[in-house]
């Protein structure tokens, strides 16, 4: 043989899975984008990233082995969040741009955009200067610069950042192992990260930086106080201008100015940050919700209980509250006896415990369901406190079913239909459920028998298909002491918010030696589910109140009318027919200011009153009420009797549509 001659060099074959199934065989060190070149152009120009076994990299890394393979476009939740990351390194550079030699820290993407928290050292910066950073942005977009990924041992990676004399980065590196650190280059700027990024900033077509505020250095008080700056960017311009759209509507439903316009809540800094005090109208409504729970839960057999604001010390030592809270909460109250320790209440769950073990058990007892309004306490930083979302005192729609183990799907069934019943009686129509269970590959991290779990996952499952819930299933997000089902809203301007929860509890049945007489006359552990279909009373009203923009509906509203007479002759007539409304529990009242109609009309309005019944002279005489029905127009002239059955009507129409046979 000749020793001269030259053999090819091939290259191995890799084969990759699309999601539909079908298989590409592929040459080892072919990217996900050369893959989407292949399928069509036009995919190509979509692509933001790829999912890659289940993980999200960067379109253009070349593959290895064999895989499965997701191209992730804007309309992928993933792929938004990998532009968004790549926009904060584009704002990062226009930034260095304007302000030479400021010291950057992290900029990831978030729900609706994008962040990067900045030093700025001598120069100063405020909203007027956003509008040029955005200017500078979008001319490096038009560059269509390619990000480049560059693998980088520590010791390279801290010289170059020694050099910029970048101290929040060299702090990062800390934290690095060496062999797991990587560049991103795009144009002029360069930065410490994980990725991924989109192929170039071409991709980047609107920008918009939102707001600036202050932010610690990884959330630590005692650090620097940093720049933060937000920022959202789109691939349409058109998605911009309907996303600023949204914005400006959820400003107008935002819960703080309705709360305050339609005077439901407040707060005061007397009573302290994160305290919420209800105001007559506002208590009114909450009522009504517990009022409208209540009557659900009685027919579903629950019992209400009543358990104390404070607990010793020791009942949550037993919960395991106090280890993983204590330090992060409110801190015990001291008493005259030194050896005494009480604790503002965090969790409702470990007295429902105690009250499951006030005295012996049977199966035959089970399920019990132990149901309270029960007000609870958590510190929350004074930075995170927001409206009635969040909060340092809030009251739980919460119940702790106790069952056996063969029990837990009928009653997960049960209460699925608690809040369906909720979310449609109140409008919420767009939902999905998420199946939290166990992460495979880590089961030592979860308390209870292997068995237990299996029946339990398998419950929920099954439960939620039974019952036609849109689920999405997420492993490894199940609480270490069982899996869970959270429902996820989707409000009027397609937000997500989560409302209303059902965990399974292995864990404090345990802690605390539940029990209960079996068939078989032994001793068994009963399993514990916990359910919130509110979540909390202060979020839910927070969440509804922007959901329906204050219109809330007729049997909730605080306010179903107003009768607004022309003139002050006919206020003695106006105040009898409030007399004859209110005794057939219909609410409302007479606005007997001495206003002209117009104006009464236009604040009953902004008001949100869903009925105006306007009297004068021939309303007084026929014994009738003009009817104005906001939203609707006028609905003619009726007498007393007839508006009453009009209202009476839609309410049990609003309420009985939605019962679940």
């Amino acid at each position: 043989m000749n020793p001269y001659i030259c053999f090819p060099k091939f290259k191995r074959m890799i084969n990759v899975t699309l999601p539909d199934g079908s298989v590409r065989t592929v040459e080892q060190g072919t990217s996900p984008l050369d893959i989407a070149k292949s399928i069509s152009e036009g995919l190509a120009r979509n692509v933001l990233a790829a999912k890659v076994n289940g993980e999200v990299i960067d379109a253009f890394r070349p593959l290895q082995t064999d895989c499965t393979l997701n191209l992730l476009t804007w309309n992928d939740t993933e792929g938004k969040s990998t532009m968004w990351h790549s926009s904060a390194h584009l704002m990062a550079e226009a930034i260095e741009f304007y302000y030479p030699g400021v010291k950057l820290a992290i900029g990831p993407p978030v729900a609706n955009g994008f962040y990067y928290d900045v030093d700025f050292l001598e120069h100063s910066i405020s909203e007027k200067d956003l509008e040029k950073i955005e200017q500078k942005m979008k001319e490096l977009a038009k560059e269509k610069n390619q990000f480049k990924r560059q693998e980088i041992s520590k010791a390279e990676a801290v010289a170059y950042f020694t050099e910029k004399q970048d101290p929040y980065k060299l702090e990062l590196l800390e934290g690095l192992a060496d062999g797991s650190i990587t560049f991103y280059t795009q144009g002029n700027f360069t930065d410490l990260c994980r990725g991924p990024h989109i192929p170039d900033t071409g991709h980047i077509k609107a920008v918009k930086l939102t707001s600036i505020a202050g932010a610690y250095w990884k959330g630590d008080e005692k650090n620097k106080m940093l720049t933060r700056i937000y920022g959202i960017t789109f691939p349409k311009a058109a998605e911009l201008t309907e996303y600023l759209e949204k914005v400006e509507e959820a400003k107008r439903r935002d819960h703080r100015k309705l709360g305050k316009e339609l005077e439901l809540f407040t707060f005061s800094q007397k009573v302290g940050q994160g305290l919420p005090l209800w105001l007559p109208k506002g208590a009114a409504l909450r009522e009504r919700l517990e009022n409208f729970l209540k009557k659900a839960q009685r027919k579903a057999g629950y019992d209400q209980v009543i358990t104390p604001h404070i607990g010793n010390k020791e009942l949550y030592v037993t919960s395991g509250h106090y280890a993983k809270y204590g330090a992060d909460s409110f801190q015990p109250i001291h008493t005259p006896d030194v050896d005494e320790e009480f604790l503002l209440k965090p969790m409702n769950c470990p007295h429902h415990c105690e009250i499951f073990k006030s005295k012996p058990r049977s199966y035959k007892d089970l399920p019990a369901r132990f149901a309270e309004f029960g007000t609870v306490y958590r510190y929350e930083q004074s930075g995170e406190l927001h409206g009635l979302t969040r909060v340092r005192g809030f009251t739980q729609d919460d119940a702790h079913i106790f069952c056996t183990q063969d029990q837990v799907k009928d009653e997960f069934k049960k209460v699925i239909d608690l809040v369906l019943y909720i979310f449609k009686t109140l409008s919420f129509e767009n939902f999905k459920a998420q199946i939290s269970l166990r992460d495979p590959e880590n089961p030592s991290k979860y308390i209870g028998s292997d068995e237990n779990w299996v029946k339990a996952e398998t419950a929920i499952i099954e439960a939620a298909a039974e019952k036609g819930l849109p689920t999405v299933v997420e492993y490894g997000e199940a609480a270490f002491y069982g899996p869970k089902l959270d429902f996820m809203v989707q409000d009027a301007l397609g937000r997500e918010w989560q409302l209303g929860t059902i965990q399974v509890d292995y864990n404090l049945p345990e802690r605390f030696e539940l029990e209960y007489t079996g068939a078989d006359n032994q001793k068994h552990r009963p399993v514990m589910i916990h359910r919130a279909p509110f979540g909390s009373m202060e979020r839910f009203v927070a969440v509804l109140l922007e959901h329906c923009a204050g219109n809330f509906p007729l049997w909730l509203t605080t306010e179903q009318y107003a009768i607004l007479p022309i003139s002050e002759k006919f206020n003695s007539y106006a105040e009898k027919l409030s007399e004859l409304l209110n005794n057939s529990d219909i609410r409302g009242f007479v606005d007997d200011r001495n206003e002209k109609i117009g104006k009464k009309i236009r604040d009953a309005e902004l008001s949100k009153i869903p009925f105006m019944l306007i009297v004068g002279e021939k309303e007084m005489e026929q014994e009738h009420v003009s009817v104005r029905h906001r939203g609707f127009g006028d609905r003619g002239s009726m007498n007393i009797e007839s508006f009453t059955k009009l209202v009476q009507e839609a309410i049990e129409d609003e309420l009985s549509s939605n019962v679940k046979n």
